[in-house]
C-alpha cells in the first residue's frame, strides 16, 4: 500500500477513535442532564456535581484534542465543517465553556448568579452538547450544503476554498430528520452513561435507586432513535467515490455494503452494541452490579468507532455535500501533506503513555466511592 494512503487511513482511524472516546466521556454531560431527576435534595445534587466535576476535564480535553487532530490531519475537512457549520460548533463549544465556568464558580464566595443558575448551565450543556454533537456526526452520512473550489486559493482578494451554501451556517442541519434521530440517540446514550457512572461512583442508596430507575426510560428512547437511524443508514443511498477518477456518486445501500465489505468493522459494531446492552441489562437485573459503565462505555467506543469508519473508509465521502456533489470531501482530497501526516504519526507513539496516565489518575480519584461524609471533609475539593 502507498505510504500516503496508509497514513490517511491511519489518521482517519485516530480521529475516529478520539470522537468515539469523546462520546463515552460525555457521561459527564449525560449525568448533568439528570441533575434534578436524580438529585432531589441540595446534598444529593452536591454529590452528583462533585462526582462529574472530578471528570469533566477529561471530556473537555478530548474535545480539544479531537479538534486539533482533525485540523492537523484533515485541514480542509476541519475548515469546511468548523468554518461553514459555524453556529452549530460555536453553540457546542459555548455550552462546554458554560460547563467549565459552572464547575469553577458555583460554590465560590461572591457568586452573584447563585448555585442554581450555574447548575442550570450544567444541565444546558448536558442537553445541547450531546444532541448537537450527534447532529454534526450525522451530517457525515446525510451531507451538508457547501461548495469547495480549490482554485480560490490563488484569489488574493478572497482566498476561501470552501463556502457554506446558505446563511444558516450549521443551523440548517436541524432541518434534516435523520440528523435529529442520531442527535437524540447520542443524547439519551449519554444519559444512560451518566446514570451508570453515578451507580459506580456514588455511595448513596437513593441516588443509586433513582439512577437505576432512569435507565429504563432512557434506554427505551435510545433504542428507538438509534435503531431508527441505523436501519435507515444501512438501507439508504450513500456518497461513494470512484477510485479511478475521484468522482462522487450516489450508491444504493452504500453504508450497509461498507459493513459487509469490511467485516472486521461490522464485528466491531455488533460487539459494541452488545456490550452497551449488556452493561445496561446487567445493571437492571442485578441489584449489586455497579460495573455497567465499563461495559456500556467500551461498547459505546466500539460502536461509534465502527460508524465513523464506514463513513470514511472503502471509497466513501467522509463529509458529503448535497449542495454540490463533486465538492464532497474524502480522506484523500482533504488530508494534509505526506510530510505532515508522517511527522504527526510519530506523536501518536505517546498516546499509550497518555492513556496510562489517564487510567492512573482516574483510579486515584475513584479509589473509593463518593459519600456525603467525604464532602463534609473540608480537605476535599467541592464543586
Amino acid at each position: 500500500m502507498d505510504k500516503y494512503i496508509f497514513l490517511q487511513d491511519y489518521w482517519w482511524l485516530v480521529i475516529s477513535l478520539l470522537a468515539a472516546l469523546l462520546v463515552f466521556l460525555m457521561f459527564v454531560q449525560g449525568g448533568n442532564s439528570l441533575l434534578y431527576c436524580i438529585g432531589k435534595t441540595d446534598e444529593q445534587r452536591r454529590l452528583l456535581v462533585n462526582s462529574t466535576g472530578r471528570k469533566w476535564e477529561f471530556t473537555f480535553t478530548t474535545l480539544v484534542t479531537f479538534g486539533g487532530a482533525t485540523f492537523a490531519s484533515f485541514p480542509l475537512l476541519y475548515s469546511t465543517s468548523f468554518g461553514g457549520a459555524y453556529w452549530a460548533w460555536m453553540i457546542i463549544l459555548f455550552s462546554f465553556v458554560l460547563q467549565a465556568v459552572s464547575y469553577e464558580f458555583q460554590n465560590k464566595l461572591g457568586n452573584l448568579l447563585g448555585k442554581k443558575t450555574y447548575q442550570g448551565f450544567l444541565i444546558l450543556n448536558g442537553v445541547i452538547g450531546p444532541f448537537l454533537l450527534g447532529v454534526a456526526v450525522a451530517s457525515f452520512f446525510t451531507g451538508s450544503d457547501f461548495i469547495v473550489d480549490k482554485s480560490n486559493v490563488g484569489n488574493l482578494s478572497m482566498p476561501v476554498i470552501s463556502q457554506w451554501g446558505n446563511n444558516w451556517h450549521g443551523l440548517d442541519l436541524l432541518a434534516n430528520f435523520w440528523n435529529w434521530m442520531l442527535g437524540l440517540a447520542v443524547f439519551f446514550l449519554t444519559r444512560i452513561l451518566g446514570a451508570l457512572y453515578y451507580i459506580n461512583n456514588i455511595d448513596d442508596s437513593d441516588i443509586v435507586k433513582r439512577s437505576r430507575n432512569s435507565l429504563k426510560l432512557n434506554t427505551l428512547l435510545f433504542l428507538v432513535f438509534f435503531l431508527t437511524f441505523v436501519i435507515h443508514l444501512v438501507l439508504a443511498d450513500g456518497f461513494a467515490v470512484n477510485p479511478l477518477n475521484n468522482e462522487i456518486y450516489m450508491e444504493p445501500y452504500k453504508y450497509g455494503l461498507n459493513f459487509i465489505e469490511m467485516p472486521i468493522v461490522l464485528i466491531l459494531f455488533i460487539i459494541g452494541v452488545l456490550l452497551v446492552l449488556f452493561g445496561i441489562v446487567s445493571t437492571l437485573m442485578k441489584a449489586n452490579f455497579d460495573k455497567g459503565i465499563w461495559f456500556t462505555g467500551a461498547g459505546t467506543v466500539f460502536a461509534v468507532l465502527a460508524l465513523l469508519l464506514i463513513a470514511g473508509y472503502n471509497n466513501t465521502a467522509c463529509y458529503p455535500s448535497y449542495g454540490n456533489l463533486q465538492s464532497s470531501l474524502t480522506i484523500r482530497n482533504s488530508s494534509s501533506s505526506l510530510f505532515t501526516l508522517e511527522v504527526m504519526a510519530w506523536v501518536t507513539v505517546w498516546v499509550p503513555v497518555v492513556i496510562a496516565y489517564i487510567f492512573y489518575t482516574w483510579r486515584k480519584i475513584d479509589i473509593r466511592k463518593i459519600t456525603p461524609d467525604e464532602l463534609d471533609n473540608k480537605g476535599n475539593e467541592d464543586y
